[in-house]
């Protein structure tokens, strides 16, 4: 694979993932963001076009998209394959400092940032965000789309269902089961599997609101 990046999405999430990928073989070629931004800098790299000009870097990179995701996937999805119907390749970055497993699994497009564990066996999908410091534990099960934040912990042979969101410092127990299309507020518990898709919170995790 090229070892050239073109990052897509420019904002606060770009800055952590610049800072991920400048402890790995990775360069950056350039950003793609909104028009009104082009020729502007995102912690000196700069912004080279906007997402109409991917096929532009088709054979100069791969791609990364670096939209964040705590309110809505969509917007992530729509660039995973807005890059793959040009032909671009979709890159799978790792902290250099993260661990993970030579036994793991880890899908295109997704990025492992600082401090990270992957355990044996685990499965993490395409398109995933696994944030600073979270834990992936054995056997564990990320679907696509998955934004897993700071500091939580996905305990072993637990299944976390596609373009689900889980809160930073969040706790899962060992197998549970949480449904695709969730989010799991920040510093909760989730001991009972959540078979519903909707928005959980507290300690044990209960419905909050569906989605």
């Amino acid at each position: 694979m090229n070892q050239n990046l073109i990052l897509v999405g420019g904002g606060g999430h770009c800055k952590s993932v610049i800072d991920v990928i400048e402890c790995t073989d990775w360069d950056i070629l350039g950003i793609l963001d909104s028009e009104e931004n082009v020729g502007k800098s995102v912690l000196g790299y700069s912004i080279v076009g906007t997402d109409d000009q991917i096929s532009v870097f088709i054979e100069k990179a791969s791609f990364l998209v670096t939209v964040g995701q705590i309110k809505d996937v969509g917007i992530r999805i729509k660039l995973h394959e807005k890059v793959l119907a040009a032909g671009g390749e979709l890159a799978t970055v790792i902290a250099s400092d993260a661990h993970v497993s030579k036994h793991a699994a880890i899908g295109k497009g997704t990025v492992i940032m600082h401090k990270t564990v992957i355990n044996a066996a685990a499965q993490i999908g395409n398109g995933c965000i696994i944030n600073t410091m979270a834990n992936i534990e054995h056997d564990a099960r990320i679907g696509d789309y998955c934004h897993i934040s700071t500091g939580a912990m996905v305990n072993g042979n637990c299944a976390i269902g596609q373009e689900t969101f889980i809160g930073s410092g969040v706790v899962v127990a060992n197998g549970i089961s949480i449904a695709s299309r969730c989010v799991v507020s920040a510093g909760s518990v989730v001991r009972k599997n959540i078979t519903i898709s909707g928005i959980y919170a507290g300690n044990p995790a209960v419905l909050y609101k569906l989605t």
